[in-house]
């Protein structure tokens, strides 16, 4: 990142680069929570795995709307990121998922309440840093894509390791993995928000029912 704010930086580039953003005590303790959770309540990884035409393989996925700590973090970050971004913003949702050693994602760009998104990298089972790759190529109107690579495109590459994360607009560049993972496993998080006053501000909040002020008494009945 050159000299300026780091929202400016964003714009311009479309991502941003956010070394030891989280400290890994709380990646890994949010981690070690979700991790505890699935096993008292009697819930395998095989049950969480999902196939995905942008995935060559199986991976655990869980999301916000079904393990709530997660929205919660979401939730909470999103000051941090509004800061970041220069301008208020909402959360929309977010999921956690697991790779497996050779695993990749292929490039695409995402749905329009991933305005702007954070990869926040939680664990890798072998501290080998894995990088994230974004292009360089603001996409006016997003397409529905899932290729190997970035074909003649420019793109940026940065390397994650636990507590790294970048921020990029998720629905204007392509991005993904395209190196396979080097680790045993990785544990990543990745939380969406969008531009309250923006074209994708009916995307905040999604899948959670917001009660009406009237309706937040917590008095004794």
């Amino acid at each position: 990142m050159t000299g300026g704010m780091p929202g400016d930086s964003y714009r311009t580039e479309g991502y941003l680069a956010l070394p030891g953003f989280v400290p890994t005590e709380v990646t890994h303790a949010l981690l070690s929570t979700l991790k505890t959770d699935l096993v008292r309540g009697g819930v395998s990884f095989d049950q969480l795995k999902r196939k995905h035409d942008l995935l060559a393989a199986e991976a655990v996925e869980v999301y916000g709307m079904q393990y709530m700590p997660l929205a919660t973090f979401l939730w909470g970050m999103t000051p941090a990121i509004s800061a970041l971004v220069g301008h208020d913003l909402r959360p929309t949702y977010c999921y956690f998922r697991m790779y497996r050693q050779g695993d990749i994602c292929r490039v695409h760009s995402d749905r329009y309440a991933c305005e702007h998104s954070l990869s926040l990298l939680l664990a890798a089972s072998d501290g080998k840093p894995w990088p994230l790759d974004v292009g360089s190529q603001h996409i006016e109107t997003p397409r529905q894509r899932a290729d190997a690579d970035f074909g003649d495109e420019a793109y940026g590459s940065v390397p994650m390791l636990p507590g790294d994360a970048v921020l990029y607009q998720g629905v204007h560049r392509l991005h993904g993995r395209m190196t396979p993972n080097p680790n045993r496993w990785s544990a990543h998080l990745f939380l969406h928000w969008v531009d309250p006053t923006g074209p994708y501000a009916d995307s905040a909040f999604e899948g959670v029912q917001i009660l009406p002020t009237e309706a937040l008494a917590m008095e004794r009945a």
